[in-house]
């Protein structure tokens, strides 16, 4: 079921010149609804000129701080972030859906765990929100920042990291890597690269002692860094990444298009969503699930449309669909009947899905 909830923005704070934290008060009898884990996401829907406008954005509260906060970063061209940026203020009213997402571990205060957590940019935000959620909840565990940046002015939250290094001491390590601005030692200078990360194995990193990874960024870099430990011996299974954002590459491409070439014409679709069903014809000009069910008058769950942040999951129940991309279902989650309803193509006579998973 699409649930928005209408939220009053509490405070709005410039964490750096491009980059605007937002809080909300969260009202008491709402506050269970919107529980949520380290490192989950709140979908965010607003009016702007006249558009709905929907984005997703990462916690970078803890849910021990009984506090809901996300950080946006500007974007060139970006309609919602230009406008938390520039319109925003302490007062106004955004719509919000319940947290959602699967990039966290469970914390468990009897375990000794070593994390290590790799960001660029604006992939601090699920990132921090783990490492205070962690740190506070597992006294023995560590953490080893990795965080790209171009510049110091530009480090999202350097206030608030350094603050946890002082409040945790020992507990929390931090590397800060600078691609516009130069650092005494060469190796914290530049983007992550297949031959970076392979040096901080050598030098840094013990592979054999990492129990958990998480990486938050653009795709190039995420899979870089998950390849490279993988190659130097660190299960797969324990890393774990969020993608911020995604180019579409030329190998996306042709993948989708062969999905849509598999297109049943005029399927007939059944929605399940809040236990009510919902039916229509897929029509020729809409290729996915989610965008011929919205055409045909459905309310559905949806943020990013680009198989990145999973809002808009479903589960198929009969017939078989195709996904152009998939940035977020894991594997066994595929494995399940799983999709995302806005990369799902038809391929069947005859498609059921079932939102309430």
């Amino acid at each position: 079921m699409t649930d928005f909830y209408p939220i009053r923005v509490s405070e709005v704070h410039k964490e750096t010149k491009d980059c605007t934290s937002i809080t909300f008060d969260i009202p008491k009898e709402l506050q269970e609804t919107f529980l949520y884990k380290q490192g989950q996401h709140l979908t965010i829907k607003a009016s702007i000129n006249g558009e709905d406008i929907r984005r997703s954005y990462s916690l970078c509260s803890s849910p021990l701080e009984n506090k809901w906060q996300v950080a946006v970063k500007r974007i060139n061209g970006g309609v919602f972030s230009n406008y938390a940026n520039n319109v925003l203020k302490a007062g106004d009213v955004l719509e919000l859906m319940p947290p959602l997402g699967s990039f966290f571990v469970e914390t468990n205060p009897s375990v000794t765990k070593n994390y290590v957590v790799f960001a660029a940019g604006s992939g601090i935000t699920p990132i921090l929100s783990i490492i205070k959620t962690h740190l506070a909840s597992e006294p023995n565990s560590t953490f080893k920042l990795f965080y790209l940046n171009r510049n110091v002015k530009s480090i999202i939250f350097k206030e608030e990291i350094e603050a946890l290094r002082n409040m945790y001491f020992g507990r929390l390590e931090i590397f800060y890597f600078l691609t516009k601005e130069q650092r005494d030692i060469p190796l914290l200078n530049g983007r992550f690269t297949s031959e970076k990360i392979q040096e901080l194995i050598a030098k840094i990193l013990n592979v054999s002692t990492i129990d958990e990874c998480f990486v938050c960024g653009p795709e190039e870099m995420i899979f870089i860094i998950r390849d490279e430990l993988v190659n130097a011996g660190l299960s797969k299974e324990k890393v774990h990444y969020e993608l911020f954002f995604s180019g579409v590459t030329e190998e996306d491409k042709k993948k989708a298009a062969q999905a849509v070439e598999h297109k049943f014409e005029g399927t007939e679709v059944t929605i399940i969503d809040g236990g009510k069903e919902f039916h229509f014809a897929m029509d020729d000009d809409y290729d996915n699930i989610l965008d011929g069910a919205l055409a045909a008058g459905a309310d559905l769950p949806f943020a990013c449309k680009g198989g990145v942040c999973s809002t808009c999951k479903c589960k198929v129940i009969e017939g078989t669909v195709e996904m152009k991309i998939n940035y977020a279902l894991e594997e066994d989650e595929v494995a399940k009947g799983l999709v995302l309803s806005c990369q799902a193509v038809p391929t069947t006579e005859k498609v059921v899905v079932d939102f309430d998973v």
